[in-house]
């Protein structure tokens, strides 16, 4: 099993003379028999995210344990009935829907259905980097709308509006505040970018009044993109404050995700969603994997 962590399946079936259809049996039997052992009494928190088995295509949804930093369950699809799935496989390992104290996740109707629905008892944390990408998309939107008029200067320039700034060169520093001297729409949405970020640095007791305020004045800037962002963020209020108390995010899960997509690469795909569930359990999971004998 170890070795099927550290490479290729189709890699490790060469280096041994087997098919690799049985290989992926014998990691099945492992991952199913760790999986069947599982004690799930200990959940807490969780961070709930999707991860696509193809591009953009075949999703799977990814329940992890946030204090164990490990995927504890994966089921395939991104619908609300993957958390009714999640809550019966918690039950069969020795948990119930009401230990569950908060859920970080994305802004999807259907995530959060899900969660009010089959984990009463959780806070729901919107995740901040989803938040986030919302509105950098905001942003991308503006600046695209405004190329017509203003191709020339702002060519090339898409990397430096979405970035952030403390990460770029110092060149691409000295291109962006030439940018930002010039009446664009694409630099007011930029300034209210940095402003909504701004309030990720403040302590729980300034930070809704500043989000108001900053949603109010977001509302006025005649920028459409940004306009529908702060009512987003008005209509999704309540998950998106509650990072100010519960200070959990997907980054856990981003994490996570890397590692898999790093597995997904270095065996150029899976030919099932069925192996690729595995290979996540396998890379991320933090199975007990002690050997017994196949069957």
């Amino acid at each position: 099993m170890a070795l099927a962590k550290q490479m290729p399946i189709a890699a490790l079936a060469h280096l041994v003379g087997e098919h690799d259809t049985r290989i992926w049996r014998i990691v099945h039997h492992y991952v199913d028999e760790a999986l069947a052992r599982q004690d799930l009494s200990g959940a807490r928190r969780l961070g709930v995210d999707e991860t696509s088995f193809r591009r953009g295509q075949d999703y799977v949804t990814v329940f992890a344990d946030i204090d164990r930093a490990a995927a504890i369950f994966v089921t395939p699809g991104r619908d609300a009935g993957t958390y009714q799935q999640f809550v019966e496989d918690l039950r069969a390992h020795g948990g119930t829907p009401g230990q569950i104290t908060e859920v970080c996740q994305d802004l999807s109707e259907a995530f959060l259905s899900g969660a009010l629905e089959h984990l009463p008892e959780a806070e729901i944390t919107f995740d901040r980097y989803h938040v986030k990408a919302q509105l950098t998309q905001a942003v991308d939107q503006v600046r695209r709308s405004e190329r017509a008029e203003h191709g020339e200067l702002l060519k090339r320039s898409r990397y430096l509006w979405l970035r952030n700034p403390t990460r770029l060169t110092d060149r691409q520093r000295d291109r962006l505040d030439e940018l930002l001297r010039h009446p664009l729409k694409t630099a007011r949405a930029y300034r209210w970018m940095l402003k909504f970020d701004h309030v990720y640095e403040l302590p729980a007791d300034e930070a809704e009044h500043y989000l108001r305020t900053w949603c109010r004045g977001a509302k006025r800037s005649r920028l459409a993109p940004i306009i529908n962002f702060a009512r987003m963020v008005e209509e999704y209020w309540l998950g998106i404050i509650r990072w100010f108390t519960s200070r959990i995010s997907n980054g856990l899960l981003e994490g996570l995700n890397s590692l898999v997509q790093a597995a997904k690469r270095r065996a150029r795909g899976y030919r099932s969603t069925r192996n690729y569930i595995a290979m996540i359990y396998l890379t991320v999971g933090k199975l007990d994997l002690h050997v017994t004998h196949a069957k």
